[in-house]
């Protein structure tokens, strides 16, 4: 292996940029035009451009998708290798084939084995095989009645999920007869929408899920040994949020047999590179049930690495072009304990939605792994998954690591950009992920909005410290500090600023300014990080206030407006539509996730100002609606 191409963006491009370039061998980005100024771009000896804009409707276009363009991207650029990856093309068969029909090294498994483990409703039928045991459910082979009767058979609640893809789509929960209609309709659309499959999977619904995988590696020779377990617990509508290595609180028989049912499949279907058995497990009884394989490295590997000190990427590498296992199973140790906190552009305390915006500064502390898809100046789009980076730390032991992860979102600072980092640090502190209970319930059973109470004066006061500070070290150190005149505030006055929603803040200073914060004179801004959130001020002349503007409300004039950037998947409404509080009227996606719009109130729609496809922005209109007279019942024709 000579130059490898890397058919994917963000953090895992940079991830396997790192490994290859240890090993001596060049690297090849492909990007779309979104992407073009992206740090993986920079990494990367060479870069290709696939062009587009990145979405095409409500979905992704045919650039990080194109197989015919990446692989002729690959020749043109003289790569003898391609790695996927995790997402977009990582487990498509077709891909992999398409890649050694060029003559270029696949690096992952088989083809045969990607497309077997890619059917959930195939891979149970292959754990079943092995003898690895699967949770009582049938697949949509069957037809829509014969599946309500297998509901009724299992006994509800039952989960209905899609059969192709992963990363929490084409999943609902019904609890009784009359749901299941509404659930399997609303999990097979979603699954053709997101997959291109409508089929689906009917199962059991496991009362005290808890989320736990094995990490697998095997070579061309028939050789498989696992890597440990891994925790995956912590997830919002079946997206994982954090997870560490060793999964805790497991009694060693356990351990052992998931260890071994992993191995067992692995070797039953001839797998030939780096991959990931999932397991549900039972919190109470610890029975555990086959989930699914994932043929390709996860999101969550660092954990792995960390506490086995081994480089999965350059295992996968190796694997890929012949290489037997340098390690039997008795050389594998597991030593520590791992954490992994995955930082998103998204804002937990309204609902967790999507974020842009540009990285204006960013403080990442000593003694962490910091796996990122972000520099200073980074812009962070619409168009793709909302996770920007990942803060991993490690500990002697699991209480140890605990306390260096909250260490670490106390000292990590991101300005200009909302992410969950707050939300990170609150997690770290609840009991059910202290003592190791939660379940992959927990966040959903919780309100999040409530609990996670963010105090913005708080951290506006200590912006105006840091601020103030910043000011006078400047006028300390004379005309060469910067090319502004620079006058520190009067001890007892107070800073005027604004945040990111436009709300401003008359703020009295705080005795000290906080430890994690960053001020940039020249911009009139300043970062802090106040209870692991970073929270990015605009100093204001106090004549140059205005008042707050709303992301997420209609304006005085009737429009209801797009909270954030996105792209238009569906228009619920039409010119003269009456509408009831609470009524769908546009539904949107970004960053892979979709977001409806509702109408705040009855009424009438006057116009409707966008299509299926448009790509709109944060503010921008999308359907202006006249009141209706508060005699008309909102259930009125």
């Amino acid at each position: 292996m000579k130059r490898l191409l890397i058919a994917n963006r963000g953090e895992i491009a940079r991830r396997v940029i790192r490994t290859a370039r240890h090993l001596g061998v060049e690297t090849v980005a492909v990007y779309a035009e979104p992407d073009a100024d992206a740090p993986f771009v920079v990494d990367a000896d060479i870069a290709v451009a696939l062009g587009g804009s990145g979405v095409a409707g409500s979905r992704l276009d045919a650039t990080y998708l194109s197989i015919e363009a990446i692989v002729a991207a690959a020749t043109a650029s003289g790569a003898d290798a391609v790695h996927p990856g995790y997402g977009f093309l990582s487990e498509n068969a077709a891909f992999a084939t398409a890649v050694e029909a060029a003559g270029l090294t696949w690096v992952g498994p088989s083809p045969t084995v990607i497309a077997a483990m890619g059917s959930k409703i195939e891979a149970r039928r292959l754990a079943t095989a092995a003898g690895v045991a699967v949770i009582p459910g049938f697949d949509s082979s069957q037809d829509p009645t014969d599946l309500a009767a297998a509901a009724d058979t299992i006994g509800y609640p039952v989960l209905v999920k899609a059969s192709a893809g992963g990363g929490g789509k084409g999943i609902r929960v019904a609890h009784s007869p009359a749901e299941f209609a509404e659930a399997l309709a609303a999990a097979a659309d979603e699954a053709e929408r997101t997959f291109g499959d409508r089929s689906v999977i009917v199962e059991r619904y496991v009362s005290s899920p808890r989320h736990i995988e094995v990490q697998i590696a095997a070579d061309q020779h028939g050789h498989v040994v696992h890597l440990g377990t891994r925790e995956c617990s912590i997830q919002r509508r079946y997206q994982k949020l954090f997870e560490e290595a060793p999964a805790p609180h497991l009694s060693a028989a356990t351990t052992d047999a998931l260890a071994a049912a992993a191995v067992q499949l692995a070797a039953s279907v001839g797998y030939d590179s780096l991959g990931t058995v999932e397991f549900v497990v039972d919190g109470t009884t610890e029975e555990f049930f086959f989930l699914e394989m994932n043929t390709r490295l996860q999101v969550e590997h660092p954990v792995t690495e960390i506490v086995t000190g081994l480089d999965l990427v350059e295992m996968q590498l190796r694997a890929a072009v012949g290489e037997a296992l340098s390690l039997t199973q008795a050389d594998v140790v597991v030593s520590g304990h791992a954490l992994e906190a995955r930082i998103a552009a998204e804002d937990a305390t309204a609902g967790f939605a999507p974020q842009v915006g540009t990285v204006t500064a960013l403080v990442v502390p000593d003694s962490v792994r910091w796996d990122s898809a972000i520099d200073v100046g980074s812009t962070v789009s619409p168009h793709y998954d909302s996770m920007v980076a990942k803060l991993i730390v490690s500990g002697c032991d699991r209480a140890d690591a605990l306390d260096r992860m909250r260490t670490a979102l106390d000292q990590l600072l991101i300005g200009g950009l909302v992410t969950n980092t707050g939300f990170q640090r609150w997690l770290v502190d609840q009991p059910e992920l202290v003592d190791g209970t939660a379940t992959t319930r927990f966040l959903d059973e919780t309100d999040l909005e409530a609990a996670l109470d963010l105090d913005v004066d708080a951290a506006a006061s200590g912006a105006a410290a840091a601020w103030r500070a910043a000011r006078g070290s400047a006028q300390r150190l004379g005309p060469w500090a910067s090319s502004r005149r620079v006058t520190p505030h009067a001890p007892n006055t107070t800073i005027a600023m604004t945040d990111r929603r436009g709300a401003t803040f008359d703020a009295m200073a705080a005795t000290a300014p906080p430890a994690v914060a960053s001020a940039d004179l020249d911009t009139s801004t300043v970062v802090v990080n106040h209870r692991g959130q970073s929270y990015t001020f605009a100093i204001i002349d106090r004549s140059d206030r205005w008042a707050p503007t709303s992301a997420t409300a209609k304006s005085a004039h009737g429009d209801v407006v797009s909270p954030f950037p996105a792209v238009v998947a569906t228009v619920h409404v039409g010119v003269g539509d009456h509408v009831a509080t609470d009524d769908a009227l546009v539904t949107i996606e970004a960053m892979k996730m979709l977001h409806t719009i509702a109408a705040p109130g009855p009424g009438r729609v006057a116009s409707v100002a966008v299509a299926v496809g448009d790509t709109v922005a944060q503010h921008q209109r999308l359907v202006t609606f006249e009141s209706v007279s508060p005699t008309v019942s909102e259930d009125s024709p």
